[in-house]
């Protein structure tokens, strides 16, 4: 696939609402608004570097989340904002002409090219479970990892082995960082991950020829910092101790804290509460589902999908930053769960009890 000019990108969505999605960009990596215009430059340049994007052990969940990007679109995404110029799924070529064309753009761009990696390693038996033309998936990654200018592991499996990795792991699937310790990799866990934080770590990399900053785990901090429980907006309902105790019960109707239904939102760190998926707005537990910690080494695919977190004593949950889904009901209390969660649960209360009481006070002011 070949870079196009700005003009082809402009033609496809005005500069001003190009301007406006590299700008809400910016934002959600919490640099200044200013930076949104300078992402943009560097996106547009016809000598940006391309991405590389090879797939391992997976399901290919990851590039189908790819494909579920609508702001932009997935045709202007792949041929003009980040050059897209190898994917096994989305190529228009295959086989040698496909291996050929990846040949070339590598070597051309030796140093420069983003390295996307999708799907567990296969390490026992010298990688002989999972081979791309006729070559171990585990010896292409380390031979395309030393050219790379930058390499970023998408998706659970690529970050950490995600499901492949889970006992017994007849195949010894790891994580790229497992498996390239002598490298920089960037991780972006989910399953699958939603497509922004991908596109907003190569935007941040491909304008200020730099990494974000990332997390002990390699994760970039903009994205995984917070807890998915501090920003759910069944948060105010674990606070004060409401919670479906049943799939389809009164509290489950009423969109209560899914917390003993089996949530791990309380030991996660990810954005799906506040970023969403799709571009409509959901994502597990507004539709009823409890996170099950899929960005999260040791939750997801580890523990039982319907079995309580286990909230530890040092968990400092900050205040809940969204309003109940519905109004509190007179004559409720704090149950005795709620209070008893290591007392993680009594300063978060505590807290949101302090916000609440300063907006009374702002309206009384009004």
């Amino acid at each position: 696939m070949k870079n196009r000019s700005k003009e082809s990108v402009f033609g496809m969505c005005s500069r001003r609402d190009f301007l406006k999605y590299c700008t809400v960009m910016a934002a959600s990596m919490g640099l200044p608004l200013a930076a949104g215009e300078r992402i943009a430059e560097a996106m547009t340049d016809p000598k940006r570097p391309p991405v590389i994007w090879i797939s391992g052990q997976g399901c290919t969940g990851c590039t189908e989340s790819l494909l579920r990007t609508s702001h932009p679109t997935i045709d202007s995404l792949i041929l003009d904002l980040i050059s897209l110029d190898y994917n096994e799924t989305l190529d228009a070529g295959a086989g040698k002409q496909a291996e050929e064309f990846m040949d070339r753009s590598v070597e051309a761009n030796k140093g420069k090219f983003v390295l996307v990696i999708e799907g567990a390693i296969p390490t026992k038996d010298g990688g002989i479970y999972c081979q791309i033309a006729g070559e171990p998936f585990v010896k292409i990654v380390k031979e395309m990892a030393d050219k790379a200018g930058a390499i970023i592991a998408i998706g659970s499996c690529a970050s950490w082995g995600g499901l492949v990795a889970s006992d017994p792991n007849p195949t010894g699937a790891k994580g790229a960082p497992e498996v390239l310790k002598d490298k920089a990799v960037v991780t972006i866990p989910g399953c699958p991950p939603n497509p922004y934080n991908f596109l907003s770590t190569v935007a941040y990399y491909i304008t200020f020829k730099k990494l974000p900053e990332l997390d002990k785990l390699g994760r970039p901090k903009f994205a995984y910092s917070r807890l998915v429980h501090e920003n759910c907006e069944r948060r105010p309902h674990f606070d004060a101790g409401r919670f479906a105790e049943e799939f389809g019960d009164e509290g489950h109707r009423k969109g209560y804290c899914l917390y003993k239904l089996g949530c791990k939102g309380p030991v996660t760190y990810n954005n799906c509460s506040i970023l969403q998926f799709n571009d409509v707005g959901t994502w597990p537990v507004r539709c009823g589902h409890p996170c099950f910690g899929c960005s999260e080494k040791g939750v997801g695919f580890t523990i039982p999908l319907f079995v309580e977190a286990d909230i530890k004593k040092d968990t400092v949950f900050t205040p809940a930053a969204t309003p109940a889904g519905i109004k509190y009901e007179r004559g409720g209390k704090v149950s005795g769960t709620a209070a008893g969660l290591v007392g993680a649960a009594i300063g978060a209360a505590a807290g949101a009890a302090a916000v609440t009481v300063t907006r009374m006070k702002s309206e009384d002011e009004k």
